[in-house]
């Protein structure tokens, strides 16, 4: 009777371990979970705190609007420090006019008659990548080669 007194007192002991490990892993679990939503929260905290340079010289060049060529100087100073910014945070401007149509980077908007098939005329909006992720397609214009049969019936 001793023995089994003993071995409930030890699978008694063991079971108590094992829900004293399982609310503390699910401790945790809710502690990574916070502390993942705070990162999450406050993530852009930095990007954030470079913007408002950026903002400061807008609001500093549309103070100047009265004076034209200020403004206008402003107004490319702002451009050239935010595209600045946003290369340093891993931004990637997509080439476009004159490259070879990528269905993975470009999006056609408008053809034109051309000389070779799916060479880039002309950039409509702007593509960007980040690292070696597409942000944004650009959306260009692309060159059409006529065959010998469009040709005849026009």
């Amino acid at each position: 009777m001793a023995k089994k007194t003993k071995k409930d007192t030890e699978t008694k002991e063991l079971i108590e371990k094992m829900q004293r490990l399982q609310a503390e892993f699910d401790n945790y679990k809710k502690y990574l979970d916070k502390e993942k939503q705070e990162f999450v929260r406050y993530a852009n905290h930095e990007l954030l705190l470079k913007l408002l340079n950026i903002a400061d010289s807008f609001e500093l060049a549309l103070k100047s609007k009265e004076e034209n060529k200020d403004f206008i100087k402003g107004i490319e100073l702002i451009y050239a420090q935010l595209f600045s910014l946003l290369e340093k945070e891993g931004l990637i401007k997509i080439k476009t006019k004159g490259e070879k149509l990528n269905p993975e980077l470009h999006e056609v908007m408008l053809t034109e008659n051309g000389n070779e098939d799916n060479i880039i005329l002309e950039e409509i909006q702007s593509g960007y990548m980040i690292n070696d992720k597409v942000l944004r397609c650009a959306k260009v214009k692309v060159s059409k080669q006529l065959d010998g049969k469009d040709e005849h019936r026009r």
